[in-house]
């Protein structure tokens, strides 16, 4: 008799707690093999293609092509040992009959129980449609009209009033000084009950509250913020509201810089980028500035200063703007760092980054001039501690050796987390970055 195994979104990355279900490769009813791709979803760092470690016969899948799940809810059901499975070879029969099809961990991702899957309401497809629970409708209960406010007890006597002050007073202003209290002696009615009681009468009655305006809703389209979108949202408000950034920036002649690429494309080989070059620069800089190489562990109220340079570089795709990582990047060469750089910003294009590619950047550079503008202050990739910006590199009036010359100049900027070090040290760093492009002969010291 078939087993109906569940299969549930796995934790596909590091802080992804959902993913969007992008289009299903499978139909109820269809036969999958162990580890064959069921679902193409999309996280809020890229698209994955989530393999089902069951084989059997899909008999329900959860959730629409635009659902959001949360890890850890039902993805599909498989029915294993199904009469309708065609026979497998021998070698996957051997591995079947000696693992016995049980759950197993799908490679590359693992389970996660230090968190708990939000919980968010799932319409699961299923092919019954359970009947219609018919609910007798109560009738509604009337309110209960509002007490009369109780007549004040009148005293039969006589009235306790000495003054005949107070009782021309009571008089005039119509006070009935049989319901009236005391407050004197054995409750006699003193002058002050009668003008509390005259006050009274005389008070306003307070006006109806004017009716509130219902909120009118923006009017235009409304796109939902999620995804990349949503993620990014997150992650730049997260940096406002954490880190005390400051920004400080300068202008630099880049003809040396230029000059130096075209004789090193010149001799042939792989091309090298000025991105290649720039991130060079920065590892070299970080070296002597590792304050710039760090983040905060606000738990522990420490500064971690970290070993090594894993360079994470803004590229703009059709889903938005992702921030590809270079691993290990004080260890590469120009060229090495060209070549990372493509293969990184081809995938990102492709949209088949995987989450490991996008996570644990310690600085980013950030080359803003390919969009044709030449400043910017941008914001620090949280939980990062710094961002360099780099914009065009255009043709201007430049004094050089004495004299005005048209040279090639850039601007760069450097955004710093203001509790990991002070202006002295964002400045030392940003002059030796631009020293650098100014005179790419600064950088053999430290090579």
């Amino acid at each position: 008799m078939p087993q109906v195994m569940e299969f549930k979104l796995p934790d596909l990355g590091e802080g992804l707690t959902e993913a969007e279900i992008v289009r299903w490769l499978v139909a109820v009813g269809d036969v999958v093999a162990i580890d064959q791709p069921v679902v193409e979803v999309e996280t809020a760092k890229a698209m994955v293609e989530v393999p089902c470690p069951y084989g059997g016969v899909v008999t329900a899948r959860f959730g629409e092509e635009g659902t959001e799940l949360p890890v850890g809810a039902p993805l599909i059901t498989v029915a294993v040992g199904a009469s309708s499975l065609p026979e497998a070879p021998a070698a996957q029969a051997a591995e079947a009959e000696g693992s016995g099809n049980v759950p197993r961990p799908l490679i590359g991702y693992g389970e996660d129980h230090s968190r708990p899957a939000r919980r968010r309401r799932v319409r699961p497809v299923t092919a019954a449609v359970s009947a219609p629970v018919v609910v007798a409708p109560v009738a509604p209960v009337a309110p209960a009209a509002p007490a009369a406010p109780a007549a004040p007890v009148v005293s039969a006597g006589p009235v306790p009033v000495i003054s005949p002050l107070v009782r021309k007073l009571a008089k005039d202003g119509g006070v009935d000084l049989r319901a009236l209290k005391g407050s004197g002696p054995e409750g006699l009615i003193l002058r002050a009950d009668v003008e509390a009681a005259l006050a009274a009468l005389r008070a306003p009655e307070p006006a109806p509250a004017a009716p509130v305006a219902p909120a009118v809703a923006a009017q235009g389209e409304r796109i939902p913020l999620k995804g990349v979108r949503g993620a990014v949202a997150e992650k730049l408000s997260r940096s406002r509201r954490e880190i005390p950034d400051a920004t400080c920036w300068v202008d630099a002649d880049a003809t040396e810089l230029m000059a130096a690429r075209a004789a090193m494309n010149a001799v042939g080989g792989p091309k090298i980028s000025v991105l290649a070059l720039l991130a060079r620069i920065c590892t070299a800089a970080l070296a002597k500035y590792p304050e710039l190489n760090s983040t905060v562990d606000l738990a522990a109220k420490e500064i971690v200063r970290l070993p090594s340079v894993h360079l994470g570089f803004a590229a703009q795709t059709e889903r938005g703007l992702v921030v590809p990582v270079v691993r290990d990047a004080q260890h590469r060469n120009p060229e090495s760092l060209s070549a990372e750089f493509a293969r990184l910003t081809e995938l990102a294009r492709a949209g088949k980054l995987a989450p490991a590619d996008l996570t644990g950047g310690t600085f980013t550079l950030n080359n803003y001039g390919v969009f044709g503008v030449d400043g910017s202050t941008p914001i620090i990739n949280h939980p990062e501690a710094a961002m360099l910006g780099v914009g065009r590199i255009i043709d201007k009036p430049w004094v050089h050796e004495g004299e005005l010359a048209v040279r090639k100049v850039v601007q760069l900027s450097l955004t710093f987390d203001h509790r990991v070090c002070d202006g002295g040290t964002a400045g030392g760093f940003l002059r030796y970055v631009a020293d650098c492009v100014e005179s790419p002969a600064v950088l053999l010291r430290s090579l």
